[in-house]
């Protein structure tokens, strides 16, 4: 079959068309460049600022009224200044973690919290000094009453574990939503929730024995 030369130009012109397009659209996927990862980076260092020496002794078997000197740091790689908060909880080995799936925070109680806002790029770096202040056993169960941070004093209701082992610090960091006008556990990164948190385990071997009752 042969082709007249109006329809070779036809056919011609389709196919310019169609390498114009795939040409045009190599081009824009190369020079458009990808949405940048947005992200919080939250860490622990141990006495010397660095990422060993956590506990007295590196023995995480604590005592009462041992110093435990940790630095906490965060980083904004957001893009902008942000308002930040570290929350820091005690738990125990039930203890529900924090969820990245989800975003969801630990169901730990709240010890205390930490806010500062930072600029882009900013690392915020804080000393994070905390003991056990008053702890007690009964029935192989040890409860942690009391626990110091940074010279502050905070009282613990109905938290233990078993023989005093498995306890942990989690911290998490929330953001200021403007939207919703309060601290949000987490953020969103191209449309996707990212979260920042940590925790350390720690025992705790050699608590007081409960008051004789009257």
């Amino acid at each position: 079959m042969r082709f007249t030369s109006l329809q070779n130009r036809r056919t011609l012109i389709a196919v310019f068309i169609v390498l114009a397009i795939i040409a045009e659209t190599g081009v824009y996927v190369v020079n458009t460049p990808r949405p940048s990862e947005q992200f919080f980076q939250i860490y622990v260092l141990g006495k010397n600022r660095l990422a060993a020496n956590y506990y007295p002794q590196n023995n995480t078997n604590l005592h009462v009224a041992s110093n435990v000197p940790w630095f906490v740091g965060v980083t904004n790689s957001m893009g902008e200044v942000q308002f930040v908060e570290v929350r820091v909880k005690l738990g125990n080995q039930s203890t529900t973690a924090p969820s990245d799936t989800s975003a969801t925070p630990s169901s730990a109680p709240e010890l205390t919290a930490f806010d500062r806002f930072l600029s882009d790029n900013e690392t915020w770096e804080f000393p994070f000094v905390w003991s056990i202040m008053n702890a007690t056993s009964n029935s192989g169960s040890t409860q942690i009453l009391m626990v110091q941070v940074n010279n502050e004093t905070y009282h613990v209701s109905d938290w233990s574990a078993s023989n005093g082992y498995n306890f942990r610090l989690i911290l998490e960091l929330w953001v200021w939503q403007p939207g919703m006008n309060s601290f949000e556990f987490g953020w969103s990164s191209n449309g996707e929730p990212r979260t920042a948190w940590l925790q350390l385990w720690f025992n705790m071997t050699n608590p007081s024995p409960p008051p004789p009752q009257a």
